[in-house]
């Protein structure tokens, strides 16, 4: 707008200035003027911060919410069946005594769901 200003421009400044004001208003209006600028760019560096603040705080926002989205579910577990021993039988591995045990059968046992067979007599 302005472009640079030069020396011979700013002298015309002042000049005109001082005949405007007058030489007691002078430095009154330049600390004025001084302590405009002062808050001026106080203000302008606390919006800065302020901006940059919030910038940041969304970008912690952010990086919460990514890491807090649960993990798609993992695949059951494939289970192998329980086998006995084979140096042990099967009887010898369930435990006696207790009436827990009683009619339990051993691990690994078989145990067939159908009903049992009465032999028939021939007559």
């Amino acid at each position: 707008m302005f472009g640079t200003l030069g020396g011979p421009e700013l002298f015309l400044i002042l000049v005109v200035a001082l005949i405007v004001f007058g030489p007691r208003k002078l430095p009154e209006i330049g600390k004025s003027l001084g302590k405009m600028m002062a808050e001026f760019r106080k203000a302008s560096q606390e919006f800065q911060r302020t901006i940059e603040t919030e910038v940041e705080a969304d970008k912690l926002r952010e990086s919460v919410r990514i890491d807090t989205t649960p993990a798609p579910p993992a695949p059951p577990a494939v289970t192998q069946p329980a086998t006995a021993p084979a140096s042990s039988p099967p009887e010898a591995s369930a435990p006696s005594g207790g009436p827990e045990s009683h009619g339990a059968e051993p691990v690994g046992a078989t145990v067939s769901r159908e009903p049992a067979a009465t032999p028939v007599e021939p007559k």
